[in-house]
């Protein structure tokens, strides 16, 4: 059966927005507790500047900027405050300041960045804490997106999506607003730092974004693969993400309850210096277990008692037909079916044209293949060839919702739709190979 005849391509585009913007602290050089001499002296002279306003010039000046500002961010104001309370080692070198020129200098050390102006992709997907309100049939998911701007610097952000009872899918319209999270907890643990971070409950979920936090990070919070992980009658939202400080790549974890408060967290292991690692939804005889690439051409199964460290693995699938000879990966994690274990997979075939697939895993036995797709499901329509990064189709995770597969997936590296298809059509497919 052709995959045209049963997935079913919904009317939908995510496309980046650039009017979305969250506020940043602006450095001059380095972060100020980092500076040395001269950076110092820079952020002094900005200091010493805002310092010699007169009171009249500094309340107009005041006044100019929230005007123009105040409307496109939430509590700016206590925003800026707090800049200007992270400045300390600039700051102690002034006398006291008013509250009003407190304000103004951190004004001085923000700028805004539109944190999705060129791309808004690579998509996962799990079933939303709440699910009040929804209509009989239907269900409510929540998105996960890569969103790009200035610089190519990647972050996450979220979307709520419902379902309904005839299998449409409408993606709930986005905040105008958009905010960054509050910094709870810092330590350092082997292999990095791990970082907690918490969002103001007023807040709705697609205005939450979370930017890089750690130096490993720098450049970018990249394709994270969220699960509900079921851990002992438990449900906790865990993602493995691909960290990236702009020279290199490693695998991390993020992991929530609510979609408020966040726990990020480094991942050591041989195994995790690749990307694109797949957690199984639950442990499996006791122990925890992923699908990852770690020689950037196959698939292993790796399995943990700890589910920070990830070391060896078995190769349980090689590219067999043209369109993955370059390459193959996951598109998220596993999903258990009565059946066994449905993976999407991506290859990658002539002119690195990217295309998604799936596979049948055992119940049991992890390394027995039970089905997989010949052709791919899902390649680069026509109208959807160009963009970002051209001749791209790629997901970050599937889920089941009764008797249909919904799979959002990215266009071209640039935006975002999403497809349903029969569970039934979907397995026949992949039997087809035996």
């Amino acid at each position: 059966m052709s995959s045209s005849l049963f997935i079913n391509r919904q009317a939908l585009h995510l496309r980046p927005d650039p009017t979305r913007v969250v506020v940043r602290p602006f450095r001059p050089a380095t972060e100020p507790r980092d500076l040395n001499p001269t950076d110092r002296t820079r952020a002094n002279h900005i200091v010493d500047r805002a310092l010699a306003l007169d009171s009249r010039t500094l309340d107009l000046l005041m006044a100019d900027v929230l005007e123009n500002f105040a409307g496109r961010h939430r509590d700016l104001v206590a925003t800026f405050e707090a800049r200007a309370d992270d400045m300390d080692v600039v700051l102690h070198d002034h006398p006291v300041f008013t509250r009003d020129q407190k304000r103004l200098v951190g004004a001085y050390f923000m700028h805004e960045y539109a944190f999705e102006s060129s791309a808004l992709f690579n998509p996962s997907i799990v079933a939303h804490p709440d699910q009040s309100g929804v209509p009989a049939g239907g269900r409510r998911f929540v998105l996960s997106l890569r969103a790009v701007g200035e610089g190519h610097i990647s972050s996450l952000t979220f979307r709520s999506c419902v379902i309904d009872a005839a299998g449409t899918v409408v993606v709930e319209p986005a905040s105008r607003l958009a905010s960054l999270p509050a910094v709870t907890h810092r330590s350092v643990v082997a292999g990095g730092e791990v970082v907690e971070v918490v969002f103001d409950p007023s807040t709705d979920l697609s205005e939450r974004v979370i930017f890089p936090l750690t130096p490993t990070q720098s450049n970018g919070i990249e394709d994270a693969r969220f699960v509900a992980f079921d851990e002992d009658g438990r449900t906790v939202y865990r993602a493995t993400y691909t960290a990236y400080n702009g020279t290199g790549i490693r695998s991390e974890m993020i992991e929530t309850s609510d979609f408020l408060r966040f726990r990020l967290s480094p991942m050591t292991g041989a195994a995790t210096r690749n990307k694109g690692m797949g957690l199984f939804p639950r442990r499996l005889d006791g122990r925890y277990a992923m699908i990852g690439r770690q020689d950037n051409e196959n698939l292993h199964l790796i399995l943990s008692d700890d589910l920070h460290h990830w070391a060896g693995g078995r190769v349980i699938l090689k590219p067999m037909f043209p369109w993955e000879f370059v390459q193959i990966g996951t598109c998220g994690s596993p999903i258990e079916l009565d059946e066994g274990w449905l993976l999407f997979t991506h290859g990658v075939g002539p002119v690195r044209r990217y295309a998604i697939g799936a596979v049948l895993l055992d119940k049991t036995d992890l390394t027995k293949v039970l089905g997989r797709s010949r052709e791919p499901l899902v390649r680069p329509a026509p109208e959807e060839r160009e963009g970002y990064v051209p001749n791209v189709v790629y997901t970050c995770g599937a889920i089941r919702h009764a008797d249909s597969i919904i799979l959002p997936y990215a266009v071209s590296d640039t935006f975002s739709t999403v497809a349903t298809m029969p569970i039934d059509d979907l397995l026949a497919v992949l039997r087809g190979l035996d």
